[in-house]
């Protein structure tokens, strides 16, 4: 039962890193062919320029873009190896159960004593914020 379990863990997990590997692959693809259609003659001096090219924006941006996914990786790998580290966590239901014991608890509204339909984003923030001034009045009685 548990090798089963875990089975399905490392199967949701390659899943999970295909889908982000193949969407931040086709997005790298899609921004490199907008710029290169955007301005050709510098995107090809910049790939396969003289010397006084070497640094174009196209080679710019994709040392900028390597080192920025190095820095984003590395920082959330040390940030959820810190937390898992903190909470004295065995496995993952261990984590699970640890964590839940330390966030707060949101209640359930079933019906939702709110609106849960936004015509917009303008509609939303209206909301949000008209909302936001009646439980700030409602507080200060």
């Amino acid at each position: 039962m548990e090798n089963e379990e875990r089975l399905q863990r490392i199967k949701g997990g390659a899943f999970l890193a295909a889908v982000a590997g193949i969407s931040a692959f086709v997005g790298f693809g899609a921004t490199l062919a907008a710029a290169k259609k955007t301005d050709p003659k510098y995107f090809s001096k910049g790939l396969h320029g003289s010397a006084e090219f070497a640094d174009a924006g196209a080679i710019l941006a994709l040392r900028a873009l390597g080192w920025g996914t190095l820095y984003a990786i590395t920082g959330t790998s040390c940030l959820c190896y810190g937390i898992w580290k903190l909470s004295g966590a065995t496995d993952l239901k261990d984590f699970r159960i640890k964590m839940g014991n330390i966030l707060p608890v949101l209640p359930k509204s079933d019906p939702p004593q709110s609106r849960t339909e936004f015509t917009g984003l303008n509609d939303l923030l209206t909301y949000l914020s008209e909302e936001y001034g009646k439980k700030s009045i409602k507080g200060n009685k």
